[in-house]
Order: structure tokens, then C-alpha cells, then sequence
């Protein structure tokens, strides 16, 4: 009856159309693009309306007494290229504070054919591979709960895990690739742990940690990477924070059915201003709700200090950082499915942090950017044969482990009428400490107490210090009127760990992009590279029994690519079209000498990846189509239509290829959203994704160590032979905001999963239990024995169909 209530009152909410005339306010700066000197005279106005302003000599500008809704606006000015940015809200609550970049790059005369501006993002050195979303159309995705990494899943190229986890994470899989091959920029300062409960050697986790208040765009960078860039083999995620309001202190409170979030931004003075926020979860109570016995828990927090020393000169600091706890509560009903889950599971404390300092200083047709940051990840995971009530003696797992670099970068960008160049350095210190504790096996006695099997335990204390650095240049250029754009760029990396760390002639990563105009409408865009990643810590810090780093003559692991496309620009405003070739060849790969499996299948979980032996002889392709079809903000509604074909594999030991654990085969996204009068908006997300290969369990192996494991052991002599069915579901959002005079109010409701669509997982091993599910069955009627002898095999269906509504509001003020 509460829900029902609770039902009936949000729809006579959202169908009240009182009108109380509020009006908004936007205000902002306008930059060169390429040199980000400030524009002034420039012109800015709302199109469809005749409210407008001119940006004065600082490059800033206001406009007042806007009436309330959803605008684009666009900028323009002799010289450079219009810009329009899309889907603009403007509410009583939080001004809308914009940085407007204009392009002067196809610029023409009076007599040449006029080149049509692209809306979306681009640049000489990525012309393809490279997808935009602003700040507006990550906070109103349908089941996206306010995180980067879900969002972006719409592109072409990008899925998400499957098999063990039912797409429960939000792991970037792009173009076929591990979750950790990809790297995330948060305004220059590089951010390795953008999630909670991350998996430590990966990337993924269940949710976010950044708070998409206060970001105003996200580029994706499939392939062509920029050579500023280290570590990408798959993809750079890189998020702009937007600028704080100048002239007063305002605030956001959002409330949602698992987390509650406050940020605030505004001026100190009028040189220095403000963003900060804290984020408190409250997911267990959910999973509580719903039966799940996992409690996870987190706190995140968030800043920016930006400081105006002079027109040239700025200085910024930010931090992000995230604390993290993940236990357990024994439901009322107790099931196979949660008692497996109760013991399968480690106890998770972790914590991480990012803090970074920024120096830029415009100089004479470029500018120069200092960054100097240190980050850090605590990670502990234990695990007891019974996690509830922990006793040293039945330990099974102790993970202890800390990851810090401290880091500095140097890049100048230089630009002379159709030339440009950077260049820049990287040097950082890199610590890494690990305790591990892993019972693999209980010691089996027979029955008058003889040893039969002693207990098989890795040990392990590890503690790494070493430096990186590396070297880049880049160079780009436009030839036949602006038709042709060429860039070329270059990078090396080194390290002191390593055995042939500082051979950087082994590491020299090449690439070159190209993009012609074949009509004012269509271009062809290629790009080839090759790039290097470094292996993870856990795997160079490996130590044997007598302390030995035995991972030190690893090899960086390589990725070439070869992609080529067409972009068409339709007639009508806002949209695109792409069609992309992809190929991708690895080598170096690690593979683990303990199970023969490259490690590239690996990371898609809440252990740990690397802390293994590995030999670097593993080799991977990966191959595709993409297509997307994307519509901006015009005429109330917005779309993006994108599909993949793809293949992905990679060879384990025995020099084979084999699909990869990412290897879905086709990916489906349709988001679609539609503005109503009386500010309502409708917002759909359609997914589909082809089934992921998943591995059977090793019967006997599983059996023999599950009373220490908790879980089964897999076939490795039939890894990813099997498949499981193809997923898709649909996620709906409806929103309605209601503007006062100081203030805005805006009540959604998410439904993710709307159909109740059955998520695929690849089952769970264990032993059947008796009707109680308390203890176990045995075919002997006697207690489980530790070798699992007289235990009763059984396979449980991992797959579920959980659709999770999501009622909230956001307060601005």
C-alpha cells in the first residue's frame, strides 16, 4: 500500500502543469579552441529566442531573465566556426556556468566552398574513434544512476561484463579489450580508480566514484590516441570539469534509492573559486530489501580550487577519493544462491585517492601545462570458512596491498597558422607493497588422524619502488585548403624495474591519423598506431617463496591498430553518422604459468588480477565494424543509435587462439529522449549483447577444494568452450522539474530493467544442502569432509531478472 501511494502521488506530481513564469540565468567564457586564449566580441545567443549577449574583453559573458527549459546555444564570431552546444537546461536553481570553445580551422574566404562545422568532437590527431557526451546527457540517461561508465556503453565498440558478475559492473570492454586497458584523465590529472570496490589490476567495479555534477563534457577515445597519453591499449576516457559559478555560492542535493550526494560550487573571491561535494551511500539497505546478503557501502568526496593568477597564468588543485566496505548479512530466507554468495565472497575494505596540482600558462600561439599528482589505492580482501563469524584458524584469504604513484607532467602546445606541435615528458614514483595469505587446500587426514594430503598455502610479502617516464611529440598540419589533415606523433616509455625497462627503443609507439574532406558532408578518416602498456603492479611485484620478483623479465604489452571510417554530416542540424573499420593485434600479453590463461580474459570480477607467475608470450586480435547514428538536442528530442560486430581473441599457453571472455560478438544501443512541455522529460535505453563465452568446472578439482575456496574450479582444458545466451534489457527514465524563484526541484523515476529481461551469468559450483540450506548433504550422511569427497556436486543458475525502480529528486538552490 506505502508503494502504491507513493505511485499515485509522483504521477499527480508529474502531470501538474501549474506554470509560475521562473527564468534562469547562463553566464561563461569564450576560448580559442587550440591556443584557449580568451574571445572577445564573440556573440552568444539562444537560438530560438532573442535573448543574447556579446563577450566582453575577458572572454565573458551573461545573460539574465531566461525563461526556464532546455535551449541550444550557439556562439560565432569572423574568423572562427559557429558552435552550438546542445541541450543547455536552465533552471531557478544552479546558474549554468559554460566555457565555449570555437575552431578556426575550416576557415575559408569569401570564394571558397564553405566547409560545414562539425558539432561533435574532433581533433587533427584523433579524426575518427572519438565520441562525445555532455554533462546533460549523462545525468537524464535511463538507468544510468549518474555514472560516466555506464553512459558511455552507448557507443559504438563498448560493452560491458557478462558471464560471473550478470552485467552487475560497470568494466569498459572497448573493441574486444581487458577492462584494464584503459586510462582515465580528470581535467589533465590522470585518475586510475574511478569506481567503487575496484578490482585491483583492473579498472571496473559496481558504481562510480565521479561526481557528473560538476563535469561539463566526457571525450572517449576509442583508438588513434593522442602520444600525450601512456597506457592506453584500448581507451582514454577523458572528463572536463566545468568552471565554478563567479558570482555566488550555490547548491545540489540529489537523493536516489541507493545514495544521497551534496556539492556545492561558487567563488572565494574574485580570483578563486570552489567546487566540493560528498556522496553517502546506502545500497545495503536495497539489498537488504531485496534479499541480496552482500552490504556494500561507500563514502566518495570531490574538489576543485581554481585560481586566476593573471590573464595568462591559472593554477588549479582537485581530489577525488572514495572509502569502501563490503560485508555480508544472512537474509531471512536463506537459499542456495545466498548461501553461496555468503561464502564464495571476501570481506572488502578499501580506499583510494587522487590529488593533483595544475599550472598553465598561455604563451605566445600556444600554452603550457604543469601537472604534478600522487594517487593511492589501499585494497584489503579476507575471507573465512565462515565470513559472518571470522576466526583466525579458518582463514582462507588475506590480501593486504597498497598502490601509490606520485607523478609529474610537462606538455606544450604550440600552433602556427595551419601547423601544430606538442611536445612534453612524464616522469613518476611508483610503491607498491602486497601481503598475501592464499589456503588453497585444507590438510586431509584419514580416519584415525594420519596426513593423507597436506594443506597447499601461498605466502607472500612483497614491497616495490621503481620510476617511470616517458617522452612524446606530435605534430599535425591541414594541406589543400583545409581538406586534408595529417598528424603524426610519437612516444616512448622506460622504467627502472624492469630487466629491459630502460631499452625505450623497445617501447617507441608511432602513430599517424589522417582525415579528408570528400564533400561538405562526407570524410574519410584513418588512423594506424601502435601503443604500450605496462603490466600491473601485482603482476612485477610477484614474489616466489625465497622472495624473488620472478615477473621482472615481463615484457610491456603492445597493441597495433588499424582503423579506418566515413563520417557523414546530414543537412539537418546536430547529427552524424560513422562507419568504422577496426583491427587490433596484440602481443606481449601476460599469461599465467599457474592455469596457462591470458590474462587479457581476466579482471571482470571483485578479486584481484596479476598476483600470479606469468610468462609474456600471449598474442590477441580483435576485429570489427561499428555504426552509429547520433542526433543532438533539436526539435525537443535527442538519439543515439549504435551497433558492433566484432570478434575477439587471444591465445592461452598452448599458443591457440580462443574467443575471449569479452568475445559478445554484437552489440546493440539505442538511447532515445523527448522533451515535453510543463519541463517533462521521457528518456529510453535499449541494450542488447551477444552471449559471452564462459568456461565448465573442473568436477573433481572443484569438489576437492571447495571447503577452502568456496567456490568451483574451472576446466582449463575447456576454457571458454561454452556460451551463454544474449542479454538485453530496457532502462526508463521520467523526469519533471518544477523551477521556483531561488530554487529548482526535479522528481524522476528510473526503472531499470523495465521488462524483467533474464540477465545471463555463467553458473556457480557447489554442494547441495539440506532443505534448511544450513548444512550440506553428503553421501555418507556425515559431516563434509575436507578434500569434498562425500559432497554432492551441484551447478547453480546464476542468471536473474531483477528490475530495480529508482525514485529521487534533485534540489538545486
Amino acid at each position: 500500500m506505502a508503494i502504491n501511494r507513493v505511485l499515485l502521488l509522483t504521477i499527480i506530481l508529474l502531470i501538474s502543469t501549474a506554470c509560475f513564469g521562473q527564468t534562469g540565468k547562463i553566464s561563461g567564457v569564450v576560448k580559442d579552441k587550440k591556443t584557449e586564449v580568451v574571445i572577445s566580441d564573440a556573440t552568444i545567443v539562444l537560438e530560438g529566442t532573442t535573448l543574447g549577449a556579446v563577450s566582453d574583453s575577458n572572454g565573458r559573458f551573461s545573460i539574465k531573465d531566461i525563461p526556464t527549459s532546455s535551449y541550444n546555444i550557439k556562439a560565432s564570431i569572423i574568423g572562427y566556426d559557429p558552435t552550438i552546444l546542445y541541450n543547455i537546461v536552465i533552471s531557478s536553481g544552479n546558474e549554468q556556468v559554460l566555457l565555449i570553445e570555437m575552431d578556426n580551422s575550416s576557415n575559408t574566404s569569401l570564394k571558397e566552398i564553405v566547409v560545414r562545422r562539425n558539432p561533435f568532437a574532433k581533433n587533427a590527431e584523433t579524426p575518427l574513434s572519438l565520441q562525445n557526451l555532455s554533462a546533460q546527457e549523462i545525468k537524464s540517461n535511463p538507468g544510468g544512476n549518474f555514472d560516466v561508465s555506464r553512459v558511455i556503453q552507448a557507443f559504438p565498440g563498448v560493452g560491458g561484463t557478462s558471464g560471473s558478475v550478470g552485467g552487475y559492473r560497470n568494466d569498459l570492454i572497448i573493441r574486444g579489450g581487458a577492462p584494464n586497458e584503459n586510462v582515465y584523465y580528470l581535467d589533465g590529472i590522470e585518475v586510475p580508480v574511478i569506481n567503487h570496490f575496484a578490482t585491483q589490476g583492473s579498472a571496473g567495479g559496481p558504481t562510480g566514484i565521479i561526481n557528473i555534477s560538476f563535469i561539463q563534457d566526457v571525450n572517449l577515445y576509442t583508438s588513434a590516441f593522442p602520444a600525450k597519453y601512456d597506457n592506453p591499449l584500448s581507451g582514454v576516457l577523458q572528463l572536463k570539469m566545468k568552471d565554478a559559478n563567479p558570482d555566488k555560492v550555490q547548491h545540489n542535493v540529489r537523493l536516489s534509492a541507493t545514495e544521497l550526494a551534496y556539492s556545492a560550487d561558487g567563488p572565494i573571491n574574485d580570483k578563486i573559486s570552489f567546487q566540493a561535494s560528498a556522496r553517502r551511500s546506502y545500497l545495503q539497505f536495497l539489498f537488504q530489501a531485496l534479499q541480496i546478503p552482500i552490504q556494500p557501502s561507500y563514502w566518495d568526496f570531490q574538489y576543485k580550487v581554481n585560481y586566476k593568477i593573471s590573464k595568462k597564468l591559472s593554477f588549479y588543485t582537485l581530489a577525488i577519493g572514495a572509502i569502501d566496505k563490503f560485508s555480508f548479512l544472512t537474509p531471512n530466507n536463506l537459499t542456495p544462491e545466498n548461501v553461496y554468495i555468503l561464502h564464495s565472497n571476501p570481506l572488502i575494505k578499501q580506499w583510494s585517492y587522487t590529488n593533483g596540482y595544475g599550472l598553465k600558462k598561455l604563451i605566445d600561439k600556444g600554452y603550457f601545462n604543469l601537472t604534478f599528482s600522487r594517487n593511492m589505492l589501499n585494497n584489503q580482501l579476507d575471507k573465512y570458512l565462515d565470513n559472518q563469524n571470522p576466526v583466525e584458524a579458518d582463514r582462507t584469504l588475506r590480501i593486504h596491498s597498497t598502490e601509490g604513484e606520485t607523478k609529474l607532467r610537462f606538455e606544450v602546445n604550440k600552433f602556427y597558422s595551419r601547423w601544430s606541435y606538442s611536445y612534453g615528458a612524464m616522469v613518476q614514483n611508483d610503491d607498491y607493497k602486497n601481503e598475501l595469505y592464499l589456503k588453497y587446500r585444507n590438510a586431509v587426514t584419514d580416519s584415525v588422524g594420519n596426513l593423507v594430503q597436506p594443506a597447499v598455502i601461498i605466502r607472500g610479502n612483497t614491497s616495490v619502488n621503481f620510476f617511470k617516464y616517458g617522452l612524446f611529440g606530435q605534430i599535425a598540419a591541414n594541406f589543400f585548403k583545409s581538406k586534408l589533415n595529417i598528424s603524426l606523433g610519437l612516444r616512448t616509455d622506460g622504467n627502472t624495474f624492469m630487466t629491459d625497462g630502460n631499452n625505450i627503443t623497445k617501447q617507441m609507439s608511432p602513430r599517424l591519423s589522417a582525415s579528408y574532406t570528400i564533400t561538405d558532408q562526407l570524410k574519410f578518416n584513418a588512423s594506424v598506431g601502435r601503443y604500450y602498456k605496462i603490466p600491473t603492479y601485482t603482476i612485477l611485484g610477484y614474489t616466489d617463496s625465497t622472495g624473488k620478483y620472478i615477473n621482472k623479465t615481463a615484457d610491456y604489452i603492445s597493441s597495433n591498430h588499424y582503423v579506418a571510417g566515413l563520417e557523414l554530416l546530414p543537412k539537418w542540424q546536430g547529427a552524424r553518422l560513422t562507419l568504422e573499420g577496426f583491427y587490433k593485434q596484440y602481443g606481449n600479453y601476460p599469461i599465467s604459468r599457474l592455469d596457462g590463461i591470458s590474462l587479457a580474459n581476466k579482471g571482470g570480477d571483485f578479486n584481484v588480477l596479476g598476483n600470479e607467475p606469468i610468462s609474456s608470450t600471449g598474442k590477441g586480435r580483435s576485429y570489427g565494424l561499428e555504426f552509429q547514428f547520433q542526433q543532438k538536442l533539436t526539435k525537443n528530442f535527442f538519439v543515439i543509435l549504435s551497433y558492433t560486430l566484432y570478434k575477439s581473441e587471444f591465445t592461452n599457453s598452448d599458443n591457440k587462439y580462443i574467443a575471449a571472455s569479452w568475445d559478445n560478438g554484437n552489440l546493440l544501443s539505442f538511447i532515445g529522449g523527448y522533451k515535453f512541455k510543463h519541463n517533462i522529460e521521457l528518456g529510453v535505453k535499449f541494450r542488447y549483447q551477444g552471449g559471452a563465452p564462459y568456461s565448465p568446472f573442473d568436477i573433481a578439482a572443484s569438489q576437492a577444494n571447495y571447503s577452502t575456496l568456496g567456490t568451483g574450479v574451472i576446466d582449463y582444458g575447456q576454457f571458454n568452450t561454452l556460451r551463454l545466451k544474449a542479454f538485453n534489457s530496457m532502462d526508463i527514465r521520467l523526469d519533471k522539474k518544477w523551477n521556483r524563484k531561488k530554487w529548482s526541484f526535479d522528481l524522476y523515476m528510473d526503472i531499470t530493467n523495465a521488462y524483467a529481461s533474464k540477465q545471463p551469468a555463467s553458473p556457480t559450483f557447489t554442494f547441495k544442502r539440506t532443505e534448511d540450506n544450513k548444512d550440506f548433504l553428503t553421501t555418507d550422511g556425515k559431516p563434509l569432509k575436507a578434500d569434498g569427497s562425500n559432497g554432492i556436486p551441484l551447478l547453480l543458475d546464476n542468471a536473474s531478472a531483477v528490475v530495480i525502480p529508482t525514485l529521487g529528486f534533485i534540489i538545486e538552490f
